[in-house]
Order: C-alpha cells, then sequence, then structure tokens
C-alpha cells in the first residue's frame, strides 16, 4: 500500500506531498493542473522510461519519493535486500519502504531502494508486486489477444497455473529434442566429414604416441649430443684439475696439503684449527664435484653419432605433429578430448533413433497438456464471463453480456488458445470481440468489471486508474466510483478522475490545484474535506464552484457516497 509521495519539480508540479493511505482515493483537479503528472511521477516510483522533458521548466533536475506500507516478509522486501536496501519495521509485522527516483533536466536518472542506490530495474522488479497502473492506453491493450488471455488465467487462479506450468514443462523439453534433432540431421554430412578427420588425426598421435614434455627433453638431448667432444674437453679438464690420476698436482691434493699445514701449527694457536676444517669441507666438496663430472663424462660416452640420429628422427615426428596441430601440448589435448567426441559422433545414427522417438514421446505428450490445459481455461471463461456480466449490470451495463471464449490458436509457450473477451451490449446482438465492438465507455466498464472480478482471486496491493472513467457520465459514472469503492475493500484503490460521480465515492479526495505568478504555473495538492470538497465537486459538475444548484447536487453525490 502506498502511504505516501512526494513530487517536487516535476511537470507543472513544483512541491507537492499526496498522503494517500488505504482505500479509495481520488485525485482531480483543473485541467493542466497537473493531475496526470501525478501518475507520471508514480511511473517513475515504479521504473518507467525517464523523460527529461517532465523536469519543470527552470529547474535542473525532478524528484519523486514515496513510501509504501509492505510486510516485512515476502518477495518485496526479498528483493529490496538484494539489491543492498532496506526497510523500517512497524512492529506489527508491516514495514515501511522508501523508493525514489530523480530525473535530470539533461535526461540522466537515479534510483534508491531501500535508502540505497540501486538500477530503475529493481524499480520495475517491484512494480509487479506493488502496483497495477490502469490508463487509457491499458484499456486500448485490453483489446489485444495477448492481454485478454492474461486475464483469463488471472483469474482462472491455481488450476490454470499449474496447467500452464506442467504445459510450459513439456514446451521446453519438446522444443529442445527437436532442435537437436534438427542440428543432427542437417549437420550430419558436416559430423561424418568431422569424425572421419578425428579418427585419422587420433591414428596419428597415437601411431607416434607423444609425451608431455617430450620435444623439450628431446630439444636438450639433441643439443647435447650435437656438441658432445666440446662438452667432454670441458668436463674432462676440470676433472683433472680437481683429481687428477697420473700423480699431477690437482686441487684435492693442494687443498689436503693446505689442511695438514694447518693442522700441524694448531697446536700453537687454535685460531688456525677453524680454517683448517673449513678447507676440510672444501675437500669434500671438491670430491663430490669431481666424482659428478666422472659420471657426466660416462654418460656421454654412452652417446653418439648413432644416438643423436634417433633423437632427430623423433624430433622430426613430434614436429610433424606440431605443424598440423599447433603445439605438442595441443596434440595431446585433441587425444585426450578427441576419444569422447568421436564416440559421441559415432552415435549419431542411434542418438537420431533416440531424439526422434523422445520427440515423438514428448509430442504426444504436448497435446495432452495443451488440452489440459484448453480445458481449464475453459472451465475458468465460462465463471469469468458470467461474473463480469454480472459485474456490468453495476457498471450501468444491465442488458449486457460478457462471454470469453477460448478457441485453437497457433502453438506457442503459452498453449495454445486464442482467448477472446466478446460484448452483447443488448439482447439480440451478437456477442463482438471488444477490440472491435466495444465503445471507448463500455470497454473502460468492462476492464473495471474484469478488475473488480479478478480481485477476488488474486489481489493485487494497489490499483491506480488513470482516467478509467473516459467516455462515460452520468448514471455509468456513479456506478463505476461505486464499484472502485468495492474494489477498494480488497485493494488500495487511486483514481484520477475528472467526474464528481466517481469522485463522490472516494475516502480520501485530493486535489491538484495550480496558481498563476504571472510567468510560471506552479501546482500542489491539498486533501479536501467538508465544503471545500463540496465546492470542488460542483466545480466539476458546472465548472463553477459557486453555484448553489452545483453545490446541492455535489452535496447529494457525497451523500450518496457515503451512503454505499
Amino acid at each position: 500500500m502506498i502511504e505516501q509521495i512526494r513530487l517536487r519539480d516535476l511537470g507543472v508540479i513544483a512541491g507537492a506531498t499526496l498522503p494517500i493511505g488505504p482505500g479509495f482515493t481520488a485525485i482531480t483537479g483543473e485541467t493542466g493542473a497537473g493531475k496526470t503528472m501525478v501518475v507520471t511521477g508514480l511511473g517513475l516510483l515504479l521504473g518507467q522510461r525517464a523523460d527529461s522533458g517532465a523536469v519543470r521548466a527552470g529547474a535542473e533536475q525532478a524528484a519523486v519519493d514515496g513510501v509504501w506500507i509492505v510486510s516485512e516478509d515476502g518477495p518485496v522486501v526479498e528483493r529490496v535486500r538484494d539489491a543492498g536496501g532496506d526497510i523500517e519495521p512497524l512492529g506489527d509485522g508491516r514495514a515501511e519502504l522508501y523508493l525514489g527516483r530523480t530525473l535530470s533536466s539533461e535526461g540522466r536518472s537515479r534510483a534508491t531502494v531501500g535508502g540505497r542506490t540501486a538500477p530503475a530495474g529493481v524499480l520495475a522488479d517491484l512494480a509487479d508486486q506493488l502496483v497495477v497502473v490502469h490508463g487509457q492506453s491499458d484499456q486500448l491493450r485490453l483489446t489485444s489477444a495477448a492481454a485478454q488471455r492474461e486475464a483469463l488465467d488471472r483469474f482462472g487462479g491455481a488450476p490454470v497455473a499449474e496447467a500452464q506450468e506442467r504445459y510450459r514443462a513439456v514446451w521446453d523439453a519438446w522444443r529442445t529434442a527437436a532442435a537437436d534433432l534438427e542440428t543432427l540431421t542437417t549437420e550430419q554430412d558436416a559430423r561424418v566429414r568431422e569424425a572421419e578427420e578425428l579418427r585419422a588425426a587420433i591414428a596419428d598421435i597415437e601411431a607416434v604416441d607423444p609425451q608431455p614434455g617430450e620435444d623439450t627433453e628431446l630439444a636438450q638431448r639433441a643439443e647435447r649430443l650435437a656438441n658432445a667432444e666440446e662438452l667432454r674437453l670441458a668436463a674432462a679438464t676440470a676433472h683433472a684439475a680437481l683429481s687428477n690420476e697420473d700423480d699431477l698436482p690437482d686441487v684435492q691434493g693442494l687443498l689436503a696439503e693446505a689442511r695438514r699445514a694447518l693442522e700441524r701449527a694448531a697446536g700453537s694457536d687454535e685460531a688456525l684449527r677453524a680454517h683448517a676444517a673449513v678447507i676440510e669441507e672444501l675437500g669434500y666438496r671438491v670430491a663430490d664435484v669431481a666424482g659428478e663430472l666422472s659420471g657426466y663424462l660416462a654418460d656421454l660416452d654412452e652417446g653418439g653419432p648413432h644416438e643423436l640420429a634417433a633423437v632427430e628422427e623423433r624430433r622430426a615426428a613430434l614436429n610433424g605433429l606440431v605443424r598440423v596441430h599447433g603445439s605438442l601440448e595441443a596434440a595431446l589435448e585433441l587425444l585426450a578430448s578427441g576419444s569422447a567426441r568421436l564416440a559421441e559422433l559415432d552415435d549419431d545414427g542411434d542418438r537420431i533413433d533416440r531424439l526422434t522417438a523422445e520427440r515423438d514421446r514428448l509430442r504426444d505428450e504436448l497435446d495432452a497438456r495443451a488440452t489440459e490445459l484448453t480445458d481449464a481455461r475453459r472451465a475458468a471463461a465460462s465463471r469469468l464471463g458470467e461474473a463480469v456480466t454480472d459485474e456490468l449490470r453495476h457498471l450501468a451495463l444491465p442488458d449486457a453480456t460478457v462471454t470469453v471464449a477460448v478457441e485453437p490458436g497457433p502453438e506457442a509457450a503459452h498453449g495454445r488458445d486464442v482467448v477472446t473477451i466478446q460484448l452483447a451490449p443488448h439482447p439480440g446482438a451478437s456477442p463482438r470481440p471488444v477490440a472491435r465492438g466495444a465503445s471507448g465507455g463500455e470497454l473502460s466498464r468492462v476492464m473495471l468489471a474484469i478488475e473488480v472480478v479478478i480481485a477476488a482471486t488474486d489481489p493485487v496491493p494497489t490499483f491506480v486508474f488513470d482516467e478509467v472513467d473516459a467516455g462515460i457520465g452520468g448514471a455509468a459514472a456513479i456506478e463505476v466510483g461505486r464499484r472502485l469503492a468495492k474494489l477498494a475493500e480488497t485493494s488500495q484503490v487511486i483514481a484520477v478522475t475528472h467526474l464528481a460521480q466517481v469522485a463522490a465515492f472516494a475516502g480520501n479526495h485530493l486535489s491538484v490545484v495550480k496558481a498563476n505568478d504571472g510567468s510560471v504555473t506552479a501546482s500542489s495538492v491539498r486533501r479536501l474535506e467538508g465544503e471545500e470538497r463540496a465546492a470542488e465537486m460542483a466545480r466539476l459538475l458546472s465548472g463553477m464552484a459557486d453555484s448553489e444548484v452545483a453545490l446541492d447536487h455535489a452535496r447529494e453525490l457525497l451523500a450518496l457516497g457515503r451512503a454505499r
């Protein structure tokens, strides 16, 4: 429920606060005073597209703030918290939710949800849970088959929703199976070629049997074998210097001699013993290096021209794979994944058979689910037609009859039904689709009747009607006001109207008032009560707020509204 809306520099409204609250609120005002700006501001709070032309002339930006009363739990609060916002608990299971939107004259827009900046899309998400807005464009929308089907589905409640959910699940599965089958059949030749090429590539890789990192290891081995003599000379020279087997001086011998000299003199000075220990450690290290060089020389001796030829031959085989696949790693990856892909391609024939059987099975099930959904809709259509017909009797269309036809149509995600709301305005008239046969006033009342009926099974927190009374007057307008008041028994109702007969039934009457300073028209909003309200009603009736005849009629209407 909307508790309050504040507007600043929006259209002709310089600043206004609208106290809404529960029940039925009527908003009236002179032509050009800015009544539609109230709906525009509400639209901004509900995530609708922002138009910089709505910013008041001379102002840098427009702002709209709204306070909603919501349940502390539920999808609304969950979405608010997902967006980083929060609510203000009131202590009785309810909470206040603050929404805001600013719009600059340059076209930039910013939204706030629960005290935090958020994308305008979050406001649009919340709108589905908070408000249903009906303007004259929505009356026209009722003429579309999609809107009529949606209205029937809302009225149908759980039986229709559950049947539609079962149908949609099978529809999605059938579409997936059919698409997969079409892909397999239309691309079969290409997939056969892919399988042949993949089989040949895998065979080539398996014939070479490469190992991870083998190309790097072989390159190092080839470099070593190609420079074997240079390596052997360097290693032999170093080995001889460290450990000479020909009784010539070497590093090991010189270190041993140095150690013994220090040990002999250490008796006279203990400081030399530490140096002797270091030299002894160096001797061990030199011995280790000499041993490793000896092993290195032995390994070099194991190779030779024959090994180098074998290494180069192996490298040539690996390079052949690299030329084809880009790298040895890519070839190994193809070998690892290609077998599974090949198995899938080789299974195409059996898979086509399986998918064909699955598609046909799902088609049969889809037929059954579509029939089930059609039956549920037709059962709801009969009840909806009767309920709307009865409701129209209270809207000054006592002889009108509404029928809701559910006929076969193109297959789609929502089913196979075309829903048509038909109106016979008087006995003997043939029912005609409201899209072609209803006048503007009749269409307004049919839409209102549908909302009143649906609200009993699928309540909406707030309804906003922007001149839903267009095209009607007199007794019909009185009945529209009465039915809006009835709708307000289960939902909050806000109606922008130019008819006193409608406004008389509101429990809360707000007037958009304009004042002219000679250059700029600025509007504000006042709550009307007592004689001030009667004067506004008289103005709506006759254009003159001080006409005694109009005032008497206004008071009579207000009494009728209170006595409804």
